[in-house]
């Protein structure tokens, strides 16, 4: 009974929290693709580098705060340097749609237009972040780093084997799943959210209605970059910021929101998990696992590892592949709010 308490817990010191951290991280900046694709009708190729120049945001006011002797302990004060972020990802988001966007909006390009065009927004994102704060890895976090601690794990409870739950992966789940739950009242009960789903669903019957289409635009872009901001940083206190990453994450993202349906914001959160637990699954080795359940002359003498860690990208690649082969509409079938 001991060897197998010991395996799941080490089953979920390894792939359990990590996978619910890390698809939260997915599922915010999935719900931030599908929010534009949704309502705006193209693929944001931008978003990833969106999210970079997000947490880089927060990263400088979080330094100036600190510099300040501001903090709230134990929770980093990234926390409070939040608004500074979203409120700078907001002018950004804004100001490329009143820049760039727009004018395709009036000459009703196809979206292939948009899409090419927010990759030429993406260079130019991924150049001002790393201009202003560098290629190289930084770290912003401070306060406690552990709720709970192997070793304390190990005392409580006599096994071999501790649970280690960082401050930034706990935080991470508790601010998803609020942010989650926030954005669907937002959108099934308020007057915009509604009015942001009418625009989805039939943009020509909604301008019939009386809806600005000009608001409707901007209040999209704030939700995206508030999205955009919170993963971005939830991301780089969880690992650490480094601007080239946020583009890899670029296929995780869109993998989560063509797996769950593109345009489906529940379809996005349930894709970021399964991208999430997919690739630490795969990538995880199994020999310890394996050691605590089989016989001692059973015991495993390779990894037991399907892929290494430097390939966990791919596992995204392989599920978006699958699904557009064989349900292109994924989970939840459909592009609507």
């Amino acid at each position: 009974m001991t060897d197998l308490l010991n395996a799941l817990i080490l089953l979920a010191n390894f792939v359990l929290v990590p996978a619910l951290s890390y698809g939260s991280q997915l599922a915010l900046g999935a719900l931030g693709i599908t929010l534009v694709y949704g309502v705006l009708r193209f693929s944001n190729f931008a978003h990833g580098d969106t999210m970079a120049f997000g947490a880089m945001a927060t990263m400088l006011a979080t330094w100036w705060l600190q510099s300040a002797g501001v903090g709230i302990a134990p929770l980093p004060t990234a926390l409070l340097a939040l608004p500074f972020g979203i409120a700078a990802t907001a002018l950004l988001c804004i100001g490329f749609d009143r820049a760039v966007y727009r004018y395709y909006r009036r000459r009703s390009s196809p979206p292939v237009v948009f899409v090419i065009a927010s990759v030429g927004v993406m260079f130019m994102v991924n150049g001002i972040v790393r201009f202003v704060i560098g290629p190289d890895d930084r770290q912003f976090a401070d306060g406690a780093r552990f709720i709970m601690r192997a070793r304390d794990f190990k005392e409580y409870t006599g096994l071999s084997e501790g649970l280690t739950i960082k401050v930034s992966q706990g935080m991470t789940i508790v601010i998803a799943a609020a942010l989650v739950a926030a954005l669907f009242w937002f959108l099934q009960r308020t007057r915009t959210g509604k009015a942001m789903r009418a625009f989805a669903d039939n943009e020509e019957l909604a301008l019939l209605s009386g809806i600005d289409p000009g608001r409707v635009v901007m209040v999209t872009w704030t939700l995206v970059a508030a999205l955009a901001a919170i993963a971005g940083t939830l991301y780089g206190l969880d690992k650490s910021f480094k601007p080239f990453t946020y583009f890899q994450l670029l296929l995780p993202m869109f993998a989560a929101a063509i797996v769950g349906g593109i345009g489906q914001p529940a379809g996005a959160i349930a894709g970021g998990f399964v991208i999430a637990f997919s690739e630490v699954t795969v990538t995880y080795a199994y020999k310890k696992f394996f050691a605590y359940l089989l016989p001692a002359a059973w015991e495993p003498q390779g990894l037991m590892q399907l892929l290494s860690t430097d390939y966990k990208f791919a596992v995204s690649f392989i599920i978006l592949v699958v699904v557009l082969l064989v349900r292109p509409t994924g989970i939840f079938r459909g592009r609507t709010l």
